[in-house]
């Protein structure tokens, strides 16, 4: 069986190394590859594989246009976005991993417990990661962003979802919280990274290149728990896996794959 990472760009994607990890933890003579297919191409993509192909894991541009092919779930349906896309006896189903994925992460570093979140960023991971947030507990979100009308879609979730929700412009100063996730790239926090993780009693950065990241550092530092962008990668993968393959994989042969590659980037 075949199956893929599909985004643009995706040459920089860990998820094959992982799922390849997960094939031969598995005993499966499958294929996992990474293709890039440009923005507004995913259906004709998808259209044009033959029976060979089980699932496809699929990251930014494309997740917005996954909804419409396949069978959704209320989760998907909910947040307005999925990552993956399977076909198993006679149906083709769509999914959303990373929310699953987030709950994993979270719990896997000890994090159980959430009643205030701070939101750096509000796409679609970001309204996934809320999701799994609220499942621990969260009742107030802090979103912050560059512009409030960008906001909307995830503000209008935590109402939806029953936590009480506020926007904050990106540079202004955070309230002090249980959790603080940051969904942006590494270099829009390099000048206020150790002022953020003051302000925080966990940090879950979803970023994993570069890796560490400057904010896992400063929480390191600062002496509170870190969840990284490998947790949230493994841990949306286990669910990935289970749902192409039928089969359990364990989180820990995941993550020390997804470690040796980028062990391996380094050494280039």
């Amino acid at each position: 069986m075949r199956c893929a990472v599909v985004g643009h760009p995706v040459a920089h994607s860990l998820s094959p190394v992982i799922h390849q990890a997960a094939y031969r933890a598995l005993g499966l003579d499958w294929s996992y590859d990474a293709i890039d297919v440009e923005p507004g191409g995913l259906r004709a993509f998808v259209d044009g594989l033959d029976e060979s192909w089980r699932g496809l894991s699929v990251t930014m541009p494309h997740k917005l246009d996954l909804m419409e092919l396949g069978e959704i779930d209320e989760t998907v349906e909910l947040l307005g976005a999925a990552n993956t896309w399977v076909r198993r006896d006679g149906r083709v189903i769509v999914r959303n991993t990373d929310v699953t994925g987030a709950g994993v992460a979270l719990r896997s570093r000890g994090v159980g417990e959430v009643s205030k979140v701070v939101m750096l960023g509000a796409g679609a991971t970001a309204r996934s990661v809320l999701a799994a947030a609220v499942d621990l507990g969260v009742d107030e979100v802090i979103i912050m962003s560059r512009a409030r009308e960008r906001s909307t879609e995830i503000l209008e979730l935590a109402d939806r979802l029953g936590a009480r929700a506020a926007w904050l412009p990106f540079e202004s100063e955070p309230p002090h919280c249980d959790l603080m996730v940051s969904t942006v790239p590494a270099g829009s926090l390099m000048h206020r990274v150790e002022d953020l993780a003051a302000r925080t009693d966990a940090v879950f950065d979803v970023i994993y290149d570069p890796w560490p990241t400057p904010l896992t550092v400063a929480g390191e530092h600062e002496g509170v728990t870190v969840v990284d962008g490998l947790d949230l990668l493994v841990g949306q993968a286990v669910d990935q896996i289970r749902l192409m393959t039928g089969h359990e994989v364990a989180m820990d042969v995941l993550r020390s794959a997804a470690q040796n590659g980028l062990a391996g980037r380094a050494r280039l």
